[in-house]
């Protein structure tokens, strides 16, 4: 499962369409609506996480710049649920940048957040889901 939080930037002549509708119905992509400013006949913002096979995610995104909608990555940071961890180390097998490491003898997985590149490798690893991806521009969220 690929994820990834959008922000979507609607003209005043799409506003009115069904267009993240699409995404589920004809890409199979799951969305979250994390803020949202759109009006009719006006000009609008969307911020979601958009979730689905990477495949499909990359269609999608296509459709919507095709039907006209301004799409950017949301800066973005990966955290680590620490109750959710049980330090299996499947994380660290897949982080390129040594983020993620085994701490030894103690065999706990320890992250380093100023190492990530956010590649999101460590997501998909992940069999608890501690690894979440999180916005790191609140402005939308205020």
């Amino acid at each position: 499962m690929y994820s990834k939080i959008l922000i979507l930037r609607f003209s005043r002549e799409v506003a009115h369409k069904p267009i993240v509708c699409h995404l589920v119905k004809d890409y199979d992509l799951m969305f979250n609506i994390l803020n949202a400013q759109v009006l009719p006949r006006k000009e609008g913002i969307l911020v979601l996480e958009l979730s689905g096979e990477k495949k499909n995610f990359k269609a999608g995104v296509t459709y919507l710049k095709e039907q006209g909608v301004k799409v950017t990555n949301a800066d973005q940071e990966v955290k680590r649920i620490e109750e959710r961890c049980i330090h299996c180390g499947a994380c660290t097998a897949v982080c390129p940048t040594g983020a993620l490491s085994i701490r030894r003898p103690e065999m706990t997985v320890e992250f380093e957040e100023q190492k990530c590149s956010v590649c999101e490798l460590c997501i998909t690893a992940c069999v608890t889901r501690a690894m979440k991806i999180r916005p790191t521009n609140t402005m939308f969220f205020e």
